[in-house]
């Protein structure tokens, strides 16, 4: 691990430990509250996590495309029964 490997890490683990995810984009590096994350609509969170299906598939030449597609649809099966259960709760 490199010495900005090592930096990120030490990033993404005390934000995690702060109740916080980062997430990297074209802008860099972005902090999130996770509670707050998980609150956008599911199509967001997959935008933001760079696993929209269509994206994801452009990646098929890694091998890891195969679970990072899956991510991408346990996130929205996920995110509809939470969505299902909030809906209940009111």
């Amino acid at each position: 691990m490199n010495v900005d490997n090592d930096k990120i890490k030490n990033i993404v683990l005390a934000e995690a430990r702060n109740g916080n995810i980062v997430t990297a984009g074209i802008e860099g590096l972005t902090v999130q509250s996770l509670k707050e994350f998980i609150e956008q609509p599911t199509e967001g969170i997959l935008y933001d996590l760079n696993r929209l299906p269509e994206v994801v598939l452009t990646f098929i030449d890694d091998p890891k495309w195969v679970n990072d597609y899956a991510v991408s649809l346990v996130i929205s099966e996920l995110k509809k029964q939470l969505d299902i259960k909030i809906t209940e709760g009111k």
